[in-house]
Parts: C-alpha cells; sequence; structure tokens
C-alpha cells in the first residue's frame, strides 16, 4: 500500500477545503460551522457520525473487516483571537479571529484522511475513529472530549496525530520517540501590600516592589533546580499594578506559564515557585495568594507507534528528511490522550517559502506551504497500515 498518489489527485479538494475553513475561524468551543461541515462530509462518506462531543467536537467511527484494534486519528479544528495580516486571498473573514496555528490545515487533512478511508475501508484488519477535537488552543478540548465519553465504548488501541510546522521546510518530518513537546501549566500570584501616596513610601507597602523581586527571583529556578541536560521554563508574562504615578496601589498582580518534560519536574518547579513566592512577598512585608494550574501534561510519543510512523515514512517519501530527536517547549493537549492510549504526534515541515518561514505559529501573518497536506494524510494512513502489519502476521 502506498496512499501517497491517491491523496495528491485530492490536493486541489484538500487545499479549496483548507482555505474555505481559513476564511470562517471559529474559536474554542464556537466551531459550529465547522463542525457541521464536518459532520456532513463523514456522513456522507459512510462513518458513524456523533456531534457535538465535548461541546462542539464531532467523531466519525468506521468500522472495518474487524472491530479490533481501533485506531484514533485527531484533529483539531479552532483558531485564535488575532487579526489576520497575512493579506492572502483566503484571509480570514471573521473579524479578530484567525487559523494562525494550522488547525484549518488539520482539518482539511482530516476531510482527505476519511475520504482514502473510505475508498479503501475494505482492506484494513481494523475500524477507525476520527475525531475532530474543539479548543486545543486554551487545552481543554480533549478532556472535554474524554469527560464526555470519547473513550467508554471502545477505546483505541493506537492514537495518531499530525501538526504542520512553520519552524521546518516543506519536506522535514519530525517522528520522535519519546518526548516531543513539552507539559504546560501556569501560575498566578495576587500581591497584597498597604497603598499609599508616593511621595511616603515609608507609610506604605510597595506590591509592586514586591513582584519586581519575585519576578526576579522566579527566573533563578530553571538555572539553580533544574539539572543542566533537562529542559524546563518559569516565566512571567503579565504584570499588573498601579493607576497613577503618585499613588503606591494596594495590589500587584503576575502570571506566567511553566513548560516541563516530565511529572517529577512539574512538581519541583511548583515546589520552588510556591516556596520562593511565600518567602519573599513575607520578607517584603506583604501578603501573597498562589494559584497553579497545569494545563497539559507532556506530550510522549510511543515508540512502537514512532517506529512504525518512521518505516511508513521511508515507504511514500523515502528522500524525506527525518528527525528523531526535535523537542519543543511548546504544548498540546493531544498529550491526553497519548496518555491514556499508545500513538504518535508528527511534526509535518511546513515552510515551504520565504513568506510562510518568516511567520511562525500565532503570528498574524502566519501561512503554510499547502503541498504538505496531502503527505500528511497519506502518512496518517501509512502509519496505520504499518501498525497492523504485526498483527496480520499473527493472525
Amino acid at each position: 500500500m502506498n496512499f501517497l498518489a491517491e491523496a495528491e489527485k485530492l490536493l486541489p479538494e484538500t487545499t479549496a477545503l483548507r482555505r474555505k475553513l481559513h476564511q470562517d475561524p471559529e474559536l474554542a468551543f464556537r466551531e459550529h460551522q465547522t463542525s457541521s461541515l464536518v459532520a456532513e462530509e463523514l456522513t456522507r462518506l459512510g462513518f458513524e457520525v456523533k456531534k457535538g462531543v465535548g461541546n462542539t467536537g464531532v467523531t466519525g467511527l468506521l468500522r472495518g473487516k474487524k472491530t479490533a484494534p481501533l485506531i484514533m486519528l485527531r484533529f483539531d479544528m479552532d483558531a485564535l483571537p488575532i487579526q489576520e495580516e497575512s493579506g492572502a486571498e483566503y484571509s480570514s473573514l471573521n473579524p479578530g479571529a484567525m487559523h494562525a496555528c494550522g488547525h484549518d490545515a488539520h482539518t482539511a487533512i482530516g476531510i482527505s484522511t476519511t475520504r482514502l478511508l473510505a475508498r479503501h475501508r475494505d482492506e484494513f484488519d481494523a475500524s477507525f475513529l476520527l475525531v475532530f477535537q474543539p479548543a486545543e488552543e486554551i487545552g481543554q478540548g480533549a478532556m472535554a472530549l474524554l469527560n464526555d465519553g470519547l473513550f467508554d465504548g471502545q477505546k483505541p488501541d493506537y492514537a495518531l496525530g499530525v501538526h504542520v510546522w512553520n519552524s521546518l521546510p516543506s519536506g522535514t518530518f519530525v517522528i520522535n520517540p519519546g518526548a516531543l513537546m513539552a507539559g504546560s501549566g501556569t501560575f498566578e500570584i495576587k500581591i497584597t501590600g498597604k497603598g499609599g501616596h508616593a511621595a511616603l513610601p515609608h507609610q506604605a507597602v510597595d506590591p509592586i516592589a514586591a513582584g519586581a523581586r519575585i519576578v526576579t527571583a522566579l527566573q533563578s529556578i530553571a538555572a539553580q533546580n533544574v539539572n543542566p541536560l533537562e529542559a524546563a521554563v518559569v516565566g512571567v508574562t503579565m504584570f499588573h499594578a498601579g493607576t497613577a504615578s503618585n499613588i503606591i496601589p494596594e495590589q500587584a498582580e503576575l502570571q506566567g506559564t511553566i513548560r516541563f518534560f516530565s511529572r517529577d519536574m512539574w512538581t519541583l518547579l511548583c515546589e520552588r515557585l510556591t516556596r520562593i513566592t511565600l518567602d519573599t512577598a513575607s520578607a517584603s512585608g506583604c501578603r501573597v495568594e498562589l494559584k497553579l494550574l497545569e494545563s497539559t501534561p507532556p506530550l510522549i510519543n510511543d515508540a512502537f507507534a514512532a517506529n512504525a510512523a518512521q518505516t511508513a515514512l521511508k515507504e511514500i517519501l523515502p528522500d524525506a528528511k527525518l528527525l528523531t530527536d526535535y523537542r519543543t517547549m511548546g504544548s498540546e493537549d493531544m498529550a491526553y490522550f497519548l496518555e491514556q492510549v499508545p500513538g504518535v504526534f508528527i511534526f509535518v515541515g511546513s515552510g515551504g517559502a520565504p513568506e510562510h518561514t518568516a511567520f511562525s505559529h500565532h503570528h498574524p501573518r502566519f501561512d503554510i506551504d499547502e503541498a504538505v497536506l496531502a503527505s500528511a494524510s497519506a502518512l496518517l494512513l501509512q502509519t496505520a497500515y504499518q501498525l497492523l502489519i504485526p498483527v496480520v502476521k499473527e493472525n
């Protein structure tokens, strides 16, 4: 089996669909038009469709010659609250919303994959669960699906997904065994001092000064508490305080992000952040409230599934550049699925020209090389086919 030729024949349709979706971006848990389009296509192709899963998610079950193994293919659908500045003829028509991370491409890849699957359903000794997920950008869509019983009927044996990746040129693929994307968490710190006149600082307790000390101290966590051979991030990204130049405010608020590649690292970072925050605020004479929230776990690829994807890539694109030790501190809630089901998440390089690679994900001028849509669809199906080879041999 080699699905690339067929995927390339579908490329004009896939590209047109991606552009249609790009013009009508919908934010997290508001993907109503996108969900309707997906559900209609899955129904037309003979999938058993469920709508409204995890709020605005859509699933499609394709029963093959056997009910097991069950292979899950996941695609995210939501856009970002960004005003588009790409200048493309298919730019967003929705003010303040843009597909600046490629989820329009992922949905189009998903539809292309369903069309290929429908043609070849009798050639797979397996069944397929297609999952079109909402709200990845806010890290809540995967858990919404799981909490809504996504795996209650039959837990998948494997889970596969792809992400277009502008940081790498077209023709490059990342298929890592083990860790690929960092887990993420957030923190909120509210510092309460004593307000007063800026000309009389001795009569006040300045929460801004305490906040500044906390910001500086938090920078030491990764530098002094993390093994230099490991990776972690603790960064303050918001600092709000004050209303006028001659007033010492009563409160200051900080927010930030934490990134990590293991549960132990998450625990360590939280312990150090908590201790530094409490001690620094206390030494400054301030009270402090601290909230810590884990957003997504680290995304860890299964070694067997990654090997199957690497073999599949060599089958369909023998000259492609394959990276097997690539990591990013970015996070993805696909990680929740891979915590429960072995699988692989693949990066598909999509920076095909300077106008693509110049603007990264979440930039208002983000765009992709659309030629990669075909290879992404083909690689997913080729990986699924490769995963089934051991099962065929055993039978």
